[in-house]
């Protein structure tokens, strides 16, 4: 868990663990008490808990996200 982070929307995020398409960085698109975040290999879209989502987060950048046109 990244100690004091702060999230903003927009961000990307890398996850500790693998998307199943195989990209374990996604964007993150609300924040408040449940995360909403994006997959950036496929575009899936998921709803996660603050807590969860904190634990498993790897690190934090600020480049966007490119989701190859058929997934969109």
């Amino acid at each position: 868990m990244l100690k004091g982070a702060v999230f903003h929307v927009g961000d990307i995020v890398t996850m500790k663990k693998n998307h199943p398409c195989g990209s374990n960085r996604w964007e993150i698109l609300r924040t408040g008490m449940d995360f909403g975040i994006k997959c950036c290999g496929c575009g899936h879209f998921v709803m996660i808990s603050r807590s969860r989502f904190e634990k498993a987060v790897k690190t934090v950048e600020s480049l966007p996200c490119e989701i190859p046109e058929e997934n969109q």
